[in-house]
């Protein structure tokens, strides 16, 4: 019986690990981008008129994007506090079976 919950508990982390991987994916792209990016503003910073567009430029797609932006900056919030709630409650079930044994 506890080799079930063991395995359920291994289940339950490989799903959530896909998740969490998809996510670490994004950040490393993002950061790739980032990265990249900064080259470019390291030139686009020499004239004040590129900056005052990129700024306009930016401003308006943050504006007309602001709605998906807070929902997807909000799912990744509740996504990352159902893991650690559910890490947490995984932990205390290995524990409750190790003071069992």
């Amino acid at each position: 019986m506890g080799s079930k919950t063991v395995k359920q508990v291994h289940n339950t982390v490989q799903h959530n690990g896909d998740s969490m991987s998809k996510e670490i994916f994004k950040g490393s792209i993002a950061s790739a981008v980032v990265y990249s990016g900064s080259k470019v503003m390291s030139i686009a910073v020499k004239n004040p008129v590129v900056v005052f567009g990129l700024g306009l430029i930016s401003g308006f797609l943050i504006h007309k994007y602001r709605k998906d932006i807070i929902a997807s900056t909000t799912k990744v919030v509740d996504a990352g506090k159902d893991f650690v709630l559910q890490q947490k409650e995984n932990l205390e079930d290995l524990v409750a079976e190790t003071k069992e044994n």
